[in-house]
């Protein structure tokens, strides 16, 4: 969907705020996040804006940074620097951060990619960083609402490869390379946001 020539994301509109809830406090100590998944771009001005302490570093594929561009130039913000390209199986940044956010992108890739973008964080990652992942997720296997076993029948049959991922799977990921969860945060429209700290 575009309004005004830019892309634009209704979901994007509903969750900011309540998504903001949470990095407040999440990333109340941090400095340089790196956004994976970037979209339309909404999310990063929303909460640069908000967040006026943190340096937001938007990212993802080619084709999404023009819109992404459009976003930033019209908020005309300080603190987000031009987008990165990033696909998780290619090149990664050279820079470190403090902190890595994530909107609605694990049941869009193929598990694979989501193996490999956890295994990328420590290359990328200070000792303490934080990492806050939101979306849908499974508990125990089974979705948590009827609209979630909906949604994530869509996405298979879009693409065998996607789907709602299950939060303990995605959680032994994260252990894996040091993370910690700190927080699971039940979020409006049967989503989570999961918040882990990287231990040093």
């Amino acid at each position: 969907m575009q309004i005004f020539d830019k892309p634009y994301s209704l979901a994007c509109d509903r969750n900011k705020d309540a998504i903001l809830d949470a990095l407040r406090s999440h990333f109340a100590d941090c400095r340089q996040v790196l956004e994976i998944g970037s979209g339309t771009g909404q999310h990063a001005v929303h909460f640069a804006a908000a967040l006026p302490h943190l340096v937001w570093q938007t990212s993802d594929r080619a084709d999404y940074l023009p819109g992404i561009r459009q976003w930033l130039a019209e908020a005309g913000l300080p603190n987000t620097p031009p987008p990165l390209v990033l696909d998780v199986g290619g090149p990664w940044p050279s820079a470190r951060f403090d902190a890595v956010f994530s909107a609605n992108t694990l049941h869009i890739m193929g598990w694979d990619e989501v193996q490999t973008l956890f295994a990328k964080l420590p290359d990328i990652l200070t000792a303490d960083a934080r990492l806050s992942i939101y979306g849908p997720f499974h508990y125990g296997g089974q979705p948590t609402s009827a609209s979630n076993a909906e949604f994530d029948a869509a996405l298979k049959a879009d693409d065998p490869r996607r789907g709602i991922r299950d939060f303990e799977a995605v959680d032994a990921l994260a252990q894996e390379q040091g993370f910690r969860l700190v927080e699971d945060r039940a979020m409006p429209a049967n989503n989570r946001c999961l918040n882990w700290q990287r231990q040093a």
